[in-house]
C-alpha cells in the first residue's frame, strides 16, 4: 500500500528538507518523489503556482513550504501551547527565510562582478555575523533551542536547512556559534532524525 503522503520537491534538500524533517519525526510514512531539473519544464505546468514543493495527502494537494511545514509541526506536536508561542516559532522561522533568501539572492543573481563582489563582502562581512549573533542569543536564552525554551519546528526547520545554506556560503555558518550548535546537536540526536539522514541520498545536499 502507498503511503498517505508524497512530497515531490527537486533532488536536494533546500526548501524540501524541513518537510523531510517533519514527517520523519514523527515517523509518517512518506513517498519521497525526487524531480530531477531536466524533468522540471513537463511538470511545472500541473503544478498549482509553477513551483515545488508539493505535498499530496489522500488526493489531496498543499503547496507553498513554511505553510505544509506548519501544518506538519501540528500534526506531529512541534508547535506552541498558545498563540503567542506559535507566534515566536512563526518569528523565528520567518527570520531564517530571510537570512535563506539572503543568500539565494546573492548566489542566483546576475550582476556585473564588482557589484557582485561588493555584495558578498556585506553579505559574508556584515549580513551572515549578524545574524548569527542574534540567532545564537536566542539559542542561549533558550536552552539550546531557537524558541519557547524546548524543541519545536523552529528547530527541525533551522538545522534541515544548514546543510544548504552552508554550501551556498562555502563554510560552515554555524562554526563560531557555539548555542547553535548546541541546537543542532539536539535535533541532530532525535532517533528518527538520525535514521533519516542516515538513509537520505547523499550525493545531492
Amino acid at each position: 500500500m502507498a503511503p498517505a503522503y508524497k512530497l515531490t520537491y527537486f533532488d536536494f534538500t533546500a526548501l524540501g528538507e524541513p518537510i523531510r524533517f517533519l514527517l520523519s519525526y514523527g515517523g509518517i510514512e512518506f513517498e519521497d518523489n525526487r524531480i530531477q531539473r531536466a524533468n522540471w519544464p513537463a511538470l511545472k505546468p500541473s503544478t498549482p503556482f509553477g513551483q515545488v514543493p508539493i505535498l499530496e495527502y489522500n488526493g489531496k494537494l498543499a503547496y507553498q513550504s513554511i505553510a505544509i511545514c506548519r501544518y506538519l509541526a501540528k500534526q506531529v506536536k512541534l508547535v506552541g501551547k498558545d498563540d503567542w508561542e506559535d507566534l515566536e516559532i512563526d518569528a523565528t522561522v520567518d527570520t531564517i527565510t530571510d537570512l535563506r533568501l539572503k543568500f539565494a539572492q546573492y548566489i542566483f543573481e546576475r550582476d556585473e562582478q564588482a557589484k557582485k563582489e561588493k555584495e558578498k563582502q556585506t553579505l559574508f562581512n556584515e549580513t551572515i555575523p549578524y545574524y548569527m549573533e542574534k540567532l545564537d542569543a536566542m539559542a542561549k536564552r533558550n536552552n539550546g533551542y531557537l524558541a519557547v525554551g524546548r524543541l519545536t519546528w523552529a528547530d527541525l526547520f533551522f538545522v534541515s536547512m544548514l546543510d544548504y545554506i552552508s554550501l551556498m556560503a562555502k563554510k560552515d555558518i554555524i562554526g563560531g556559534s557555539p548555542n547553535l550548535q548546541i541546537v543542532r546537536e539536539n535535533v541532530l540526536k532525535i532517533p528518527s532524525i538520525k535514521a533519516w539522514i542516515e538513509k537520505r541520498p547523499k550525493e545531492n545536499l
